[in-house]
């Protein structure tokens, strides 16, 4: 090649590189990032206070860890370089995920937030009752307003949580209840609901009315509210972390309850950490970030991480050193679990495989 076209080329390769490196950090992914968040031990303190505290019933001493994971995610409005989402997707402490995957339909962070704040009090809800319903307890449901349509007639009248104890005097058990009831009005007529504020006790019920308006899909009479259901229990059961959302620490707050009301310690004293969904009756469901929560477990010191089984195979593909992932698909097969660790007994855990 004649000396002046090799040195046009190199020339053009050296512009193309500084190009290259001047763009390419500048570049913008649609992408989010997730790692490892904290451990809460459910039978610890956090803030000098018990992360679960129970009243009205008797309580017995626990040691040793349950730890429920979380998972620390970018905001909203971030959008990382491609330089960045490329170190990142070469880490293992750092997983690169679509940004709609955490934020879909264009979310906002506060409407993420306000989202995984109503999925935590569910889960709290569900995380005692399955707890109580697998030692024997007696758990009952009440209807309560899920929540409430923002510029509606109940904006600012009726809120979420509140308990819906009647529709115009006609007692409600059911939350279908509640729409036929307002439904037998025309469009401006009055509702008189009777409700107990959320957490006030019953005798704080009051009267609210509420002026109804006309459906946006017909000519049916509306107020504006969700009805959904919540549970009661038969002493009080309360959960005091802040700042943490979502539906994935179920299992865990249910293994922590039954632990503080059963004389046998669970634990037997073990490093224990977990995540999973848990249903009413105790049944335990996938979640997200499977892979960073249990670094976040291992690194937090446990040994052992109670798995959904429909996260097996994810987590199975790249567990921490000194971590043994135990498949979990019910609160009272977590429960065996824990017996077999506690007495040693091992061996037959159930497992996770690819």
């Amino acid at each position: 090649m004649p000396r002046r076209s090799a040195t046009m080329l190199a020339a053009t390769l050296l512009l193309i590189a500084m190009l290259c490196a001047s763009v390419l950090p500048a570049m913008k992914v649609p992408y989010s990032e997730m790692s490892p968040g904290p451990t809460y031990n459910t039978l610890g303190q956090q803030n000098g206070k018990p992360v679960i505290s129970i009243t009205g019933q008797r309580t017995y001493p626990t040691s040793g860890h349950l730890n429920m994971t979380t998972v620390q995610v970018t905001s909203a409005d971030y959008q990382p370089s491609l330089v960045s989402a490329v170190i990142g997707w070469l880490r293992n402490d750092v997983a690169v995920v679509p940004h709609d995957n955490l934020y879909p339909d264009h979310q906002t962070e506060q409407e993420a937030e306000q989202q995984n704040a109503e999925e935590f009090a569910s889960s709290q809800d569900s995380a005692k009752a399955a707890a109580l319903r697998e030692l024997g307890y007696k758990v009952g449901t009440d209807v309560i307003v899920g929540s409430v349509v923002a510029g509606s007639p109940s904006q600012g009248r009726l809120h979420a949580g509140d308990t819906v104890k009647a529709v115009d005097g006609t007692a409600v058990t059911a939350p279908e209840q509640v729409a036929k009831l307002v439904t037998r009005h025309r469009p401006g007529q009055p509702v008189v609901f009777t409700v107990v504020p959320n957490g006030k006790a019953a005798s704080a019920a009051r009267k609210v009315t509420v002026t109804t308006v006309k459906a946006p899909d017909g000519d049916r009479a509306m107020v504006g509210i969700q009805p959904g259901t919540k549970h009661t229990f038969p002493f009080s059961i309360d959960i005091g972390l802040q700042d943490v959302g979502g539906p994935s620490a179920g299992l865990m707050f249910s293994l922590g309850i039954v632990d503080k009301l059963k004389p046998s310690d669970i634990t037997g004293g073990k490093f224990v950490a977990g995540t999973g969904t848990i249903t009413d009756a105790g049944r335990v469901g996938p979640i997200g970030g499977i892979s960073m929560k249990t670094i976040a477990a291992r690194n937090a010191g446990a040994q052992y991480f109670l798995t959904p089984a429909e996260n097996c195979a994810e987590a199975a593909r790249d567990t921490p050193a000194g971590l043994t992932l135990v498949k979990v698909e019910t609160l009272h097969g977590a429960l065996e679990a824990l017996d077999a660790i506690r007495t040693g007994d091992t061996a037959a855990l159930p497992s996770c495989s690819r």
